[in-house]
This record gives structure tokens, sequence and C-alpha cells, in this order.
């Protein structure tokens, strides 16, 4: 089988595939335009984010048996037309769950302890010491939304601490001993603290607006590390104003571009919307570049993940 890479990745990912007899071609440069020219001659494709495979492009596959996207989501893959077609589909949340999951934590404790800013004070030569005091994780409620891969791995971080986790999921019976699944009245009412581990889907864009925000009984702090549609940045922007939300800490952004990799295009932005601006001015919102799972194990992982399921499917 031929395999075209179209992304770079660990290069566990190559070297093992080779051993078992696949035939490994990397192109990370062509254009879309240039890949469909000859994807036809191509079984396999090992792609990141770098452009959407769309029902036009898989047309052009024609001998495509399989596409391996190293990462958690599949938003940009036709996965119905691609199912249709008899080709199968690889991702690897089980790659960086682990790394997902301390991210999350890492925001909430830097912005329970306001250490961005602590370290910036001290940096600037300022010893604000009541400034600067913070507030604890014990005894709070955690809410978390999407209990699959990347929620059970948060949920499993917060074993430590003298919290209460409950989970929201659209799958019935998810729970297990890490966290309590409960409807969106109790989720609602009992959340100090809102994690999203939701996929990119029609169900899941723009979840976090103004009617979400303030169905909550309490002011609430939101951590995303999933997708940034997930929430209208605008509904953000005012709920942290008028006290719903105390803060964010936010690893992905709704105008980010579908490949992940800038939060604009040049050619398509010069200038930075003003809800954005507003955002970023906010010394109550924690920001990353959609790196929550990007860590040097997660790459090994994610790259080991999609070569077990390829092997175990076609060797």
């Amino acid at each position: 089988m031929n395999i075209l890479h179209l992304d770079t990745n660990h290069p566990l990912l190559i070297e093992q595939l080779q051993e078992v007899g696949f035939q490994n071609d990397e192109d990370y440069t062509s254009s879309k335009i240039e890949i469909e020219n000859k994807i036809n001659t191509y079984d396999g494709i090992i792609i990141r984010s770098r452009f959407a495979i769309d029902r036009t492009f898989l047309d052009k596959a024609k001998n495509l048996k399989f596409i391996g996207r190293v990462g958690a989501g599949l938003e940009n893959i036709d996965t119905e037309y691609a199912k249709k077609l008899g080709i199968k589909l690889f991702n690897a949340p089980e790659g960086n769950r682990n790394a997902v999951g301390e991210h999350a934590l890492g925001m909430i404790l830097s912005l329970f302890n306001k250490l961005n800013l602590a370290d910036q004070s001290v940096r600037d030569g300022k010893w604000l010491r009541e400034t600067h005091r913070g507030i604890e994780l014990d005894g709070k409620t955690i809410g978390i939304i999407g209990y699959g891969n990347m929620g059970r791995a948060f949920a499993r971080k917060l074993r430590g601490f003298t919290v209460e986790v409950i989970c929201y999921d659209i799958l019935e019976d998810v729970e297990n001993s890490d966290a309590t699944q409960v409807g969106l009245k109790e989720l609602f009412e009992k959340t100090d603290i809102l994690s999203l581990h939701t996929p990119q889907t029609p169900k899941t864009m723009g979840i976090i607006n103004q009617d979400f925000i303030n169905s909550f009984k309490k002011p609430f702090w939101l951590i995303n590390t999933a997708r940034g549609k997930s929430v209208v940045t605008q509904d953000l922007v005012n709920a942290i104003k008028q006290g719903k939300i105390l803060g964010a800490g936010l690893d992905v952004l709704e105008y980010e571009k579908s490949s992940f990799e800038n939060l604009f295009a040049p050619e398509e932005q010069t200038e930075i919307p003003k809800t954005l601006q507003e955002l970023l001015s906010m010394q109550n919102v924690l920001l990353s570049p959609h790196v929550a799972g990007w860590t040097v194990e997660s790459k090994e992982k994610l790259a080991q993940t999609i070569v077990d399921k390829i092997k175990a499917k076609f060797c």
C-alpha cells in the first residue's frame, strides 16, 4: 500500500509503517490542487490539519482506503462522504488526552493563583502580595461538558483535589469513578468551573453563548481546550464584563484558521477584531495558542496511536 504523508509528524510513524511493508511518500509543500492531481495513486493519507479533505478531494482519491488524522478531531474531513466511499478513518484522541487534561488543570491553577500577573509584576519591580492573593480549588464543583477521551483524562487529573466533578454528555451512562453524569439543570446549578472537552460538530458550534451562560446559577470560570468555535467570543467578553464569568482559560479561539497553525491568514486579516482586542486586554483571561495537546510526549503518542490503528486494520 502506498501512503502519502501531508504533514510532518514524529519519525516513528514512517519508520514503523515502512517496517511492515508500506510505501511512504512525503509532500509537505504542494498545494491542495496539486495533491488532488496525484491522490488517485495512493491507498492512504496521513494528515494533521493542513487542509480540508472534502467531497471534491475524495472523488479524486479513487484508490483511497484510509485517512489517518494525527490528532483528536475529524472536523476537517467530510466523514459522512468518506464512510460512504468505504474509506476508513483513523484519529488519535488517546494520544494527547493526558496532555490536554494537564493543560486544563494548569490553566485553572494559574488563573486561581494569578501566576501570570504575579510573575509580570515582580519582573516590573513590584511586590504586590495582597493584589495577587489567590483562591483555592478545593471545595469547588467542576462541570465537564463532553466526557470522552479528553473529559475523562481531565477528570482523572482532579483526583488529588477535594472537589466535586460532574459531567454532561449527549451519550447516556458515561460516568465513572472520576465524575458523576448530570443533566443540564444540575450542571447549571452546581458549576463553579466549566471545562469544555467536545469535538467540533454542528451541535457544539457556538454552544457557549449568552443564553447558555445566563442559565448558570452562579458566576463561574470557563476553560476551553476543545475547539474555539464552541464559544461565541462576543458573548464571553460581555459575560466577563458583567461578572457572570469570573475568568477564562482559552487554548483555542473562535478566530483560528481551520489548520490551527495560524490565528489569521496574513492575506485575509490585517486588523484584529474589536471583540478579540477586548478579550486580549482582560487580565482574568489566560491564553495559549492551541497547544493543550501539543507536548513532546503527545507528539510521539499521537503517531504511535495512528500506526497501531493502521496496522490493526491492514496488517
